[in-house]
């Protein structure tokens, strides 16, 4: 009898520690590219919960304006334009992702003034979008991650009819997911340019249709592809509108283009970045001005788009947004009021609903 009281207490204590035992919640991490005029110090690492909730872990990567942001194929290496013009050249940096930090690795030209853009591709080229100078510039990382010198400047002319668009503005940069093309898009001059890449030379070669125009005062700034990598939608910076480009004997054309603010909306307001869903169903862009994300459903059979709604960003200046890997969750980086947004996305309606928000220093780039 003398271990009966020995024997209550055990249960007791293990019972109570079963108890207090709390699901273990799965949690996701993001890396967010700022400007550093203000606050911020460079890149900064959060997390997303199963439940959509943000948080805060700190910061990577102390590095200038590191605006835009790219992952390897491997996912072992991160690559940041620096938003420079000093003396006409900007930057673009290659980081080693480890647990807690960004270990930089390489430093080199971007091929231009004020780069706003960075992509790379399975063979390890990557592109740089320079505004100011309305550039692409090339370059090529390594197994490790570490970048090559420049090797190729494609230097864009040409101007199209707006004030903000004296003069060429690259603003991004895509390399096609099917076809052997790099897709530049340039504000300025108000077309997409096609190229290859020679590698044996290292330099970027006009296709033979070489642009496309867009509608005049559209100022193209940024595009995605369809899942079927047939259609590509292009978001129109100055005219707010999305345009569906296609290809039909191997030449594109825009086929149908659609406004993205309400039509009785008559304040200034510029569109910023756009993303269609992994199912091809439901397509997003963002508006600064109107703060707002505007949402449509995809046609499936022709590509042509249906507005279905609005939803606030809660903040100001929403110039980039981000799907979340499993994309059950919308966020977005409001860069003047200095805040990151999550929205739950319904599946089945492309609607987002508000969760949760975190503070942020003039974000930029959400990349997961």
């Amino acid at each position: 009898m003398k271990f009966l009281p020995i024997f209550l207490v055990s249960i007791f204590l293990f019972g109570c520690k079963t108890g207090t035992v709390k699901k273990n919640t799965m949690k996701t991490s993001f890396y967010v590219g700022t400007y550093t005029k203000k606050d911020s110090k460079g890149i900064y690492k959060y997390q997303i919960s199963e439940e959509g909730k943000l948080t805060k872990i700190g910061l990577v990567a102390e590095t200038i304006n590191p605006t835009f942001l790219a992952k390897s194929k491997d996912k072992k290496t991160l690559f940041s334009i620096g938003e420079t013009d000093v003396n006409g050249v900007g930057y673009v940096k290659s980081f080693k992702i480890t647990k807690d930090a960004l270990q930089l690795i390489s430093n080199e030209k971007s091929g231009g003034s004020g780069p706003c853009f960075v992509a790379i591709n399975n063979d390890n080229y990557v592109v740089t979008a320079n505004y100011r100078a309305g550039s692409v510039g090339l370059l090529k990382a390594d197994a490790s991650g570490k970048l090559s010198t420049l090797l190729d400047v494609q230097q864009h002319v040409g101007k199209g009819t707006t004030e903000r668009q004296k003069g060429p503005h690259a603003h991004s940069a895509w390399f096609h997911p099917t076809k052997k093309e790099v897709i530049s898009v340039d504000l300025g001059t108000n077309e997409l340019l096609f190229s290859t890449i020679d590698t044996t030379t290292n330099q970027l070669v006009a296709t033979a249709q070489k642009s496309l125009k867009m509608e005049d005062g559209a100022g193209p700034r940024h595009l995605t592809f369809h899942p079927n990598n047939k259609w590509i939608y292009v978001l129109n910076e100055l005219d707010n509108t999305v345009s569906l480009v296609k290809e039909k004997d191997g030449k594109y054309f825009v086929d149908f283009s659609i406004a993205t603010l309400p039509s009785d909306f008559t304040a200034f307001s510029k569109a910023a970045d756009i993303h269609i869903t992994k199912d091809g169903k439901f397509l997003y862009a963002s508006n600064r001005g109107h703060e707002s994300i505007v949402m449509y459903a995809v046609n499936s059979e022709n590509g042509t788009l249906k507005t279905i709604g609005y939803e606030p960003v809660l903040g100001k200046h929403p110039r980039n947004f981000s799907l979340s890997p499993d994309e059950q969750f919308l966020l977005v980086a409001n860069q003047d009021t200095n805040n990151i947004v999550s929205f739950k996305r319904d599946a089945a309606t492309g609607t987002l609903t508000f969760v949760s928000e975190v503070a942020a220093p003039m974000p930029v780039c959400i990349l997961f």
